[in-house]
């Protein structure tokens, strides 16, 4: 009799028990969550145009260079002097980005300039050597790395620059001898850019520009026998500009 007293208990508990959980709500689905975005990083591939303005500081080197091959002055030295100024141009070029943030480039820029300056020559006091540099041009190649918006880099190759070499009186300041002459050379600089927008960025970059020594002729203005000059010419840049870019991909 006890055993079935038990029996039923149990049997009657296991009942209870199966009803109170059919009455419990079901558990919740899990909660949708979407992936996180995809971070957009700027993409500098592609190309612009834009322009730029900024300071030039030079140096000239002026050497007799010999009016004939027994001048006793040829190689001495006429004396140096500076010639500062703003300067503005414009520049174009392409950049690829690879391997995540490497980019290399290529680039053209023109400048224009009025940059002035002269010595007294040390041989002629009478004379005074003046230079005028008009214009200054490069084609280089430049490698740099991408955080994002920001690009920091370098660039090197070629430069020529164009100027006037003048003669002048020393008492007058009348130009009696001149010439206008193109010298090539090299240059390498480095920079940073940043891009506010896909098609607008905004760069800073110091240049220095290496033309050896190189020899002109200046004409003198009565018509005299010309003077032969060696002009050894190094100049420093440092510009900011705008560049308007366009890409052939997205960001």
């Amino acid at each position: 009799m006890r055993h079935v007293v038990l029996g039923s208990v149990a049997f009657f508990g296991l009942i209870a028990g199966s009803a109170g959980a059919a009455d419990l709500p079901a558990p919740a689905a899990p909660a949708y969550r979407p992936p996180p975005p995809v971070v957009a990083y700027f993409n500098w591939t592609g190309c612009y145009v834009g322009g730029s303005v900024g300071g030039l500081w030079t140096n000239r080197e002026w050497d007799d260079a010999g009016i004939s091959p027994g001048d006793p002055f040829t190689g001495q030295a006429f004396g140096s002097h500076s010639a500062n100024d703003w300067i503005g141009g414009v520049q174009a070029g392409c950049d690829y980005q690879f391997g995540g943030g490497f980019v290399i480039g290529i680039q053209g820029d023109y400048d224009w300039t009025n940059a002035n300056g002269s010595s007294v020559n040390n041989l002629v006091p009478a004379f005074t050597n003046q230079t005028q540099i008009r214009s200054l041009a490069s084609v280089t190649g430049r490698v740099g790395y991408a955080w994002d918006r920001f690009l920091g880099y370098v660039k090197a190759g070629g430069a020529w620059e164009n100027a006037d070499y003048n003669g002048l009186s020393s008492a007058t300041g009348l130009v009696v001898s001149t010439t206008n002459a193109t010298f090539s050379g090299w240059t390498v600089g480095i920079g940073g850019e940043y891009a506010f927008t896909k098609w607008l960025s905004g760069f800073v970059e110091y240049d220095y520009y290496d033309f050896g020594t190189q020899s002109t002729t200046l004409v003198t203005t009565a018509g005299a026998f010309p003077i032969p000059v060696n002009i050894k010419a190094t100049d420093n840049v440092f510009k900011a500009g705008l560049n308007f870019r366009w890409s052939p991909g997205p960001y």
